[in-house]
């Protein structure tokens, strides 16, 4: 993509940039504290999406890079999308070394489904294996 780059060197992440995003505008972690991001993007495998020398987009996985990832925090900035940038951020993240071959990945989403599709990802099998326990307020309590 001209004018674009997508790296892994976590020196280049933009901190606040990511936790605006996250904090602010996306529907998954509203008022994340700053700590929180820090910490998750420190023990996490990130792929920055650049424009120029600006960030404008972020893949961040959890995983130990031999049998499972979970994709989280997925963006790409309102005046970049539109461009086939996810796309291109996707197809870079499934072709790492580190996780071409895990036997399981897992992501969540409430509306890229299709975006998703073209990759592989499906609804869960047997989704009554999988189990949580999910904290919705947990960035309004404080007790993050």
């Amino acid at each position: 993509m001209s004018g674009y780059e997508i790296s892994t060197d976590p020196a280049r992440l933009d901190l606040n940039l990511i936790h605006k995003f996250l904090a602010e505008e996306s529907y998954w972690s509203p008022g994340i504290p700053l700590h929180i991001v820090e910490k998750s993007l420190a023990q996490s495998l990130c792929f920055g999406v650049y424009h120029q020398t600006h960030q404008v987009g972020l893949a961040r996985i959890v995983t130990d890079k031999a049998t499972f990832a979970l994709l989280a925090d997925i963006f790409i900035l309102k005046p970049h999308r539109g461009k086939g940038l996810s796309k291109w951020l996707m197809q870079t993240v499934m072709a790492h070394e580190d996780l071409k071959n895990l036997r399981r990945l897992l992501l969540l989403t409430s509306d890229a489904h299709g975006l998703y599709r073209q990759f592989g990802f499906t609804e869960i099998g047997n989704a009554w294996r999988f189990m949580e326990v999910l904290r919705l307020d947990n960035y309004k309590t404080g007790s993050a």
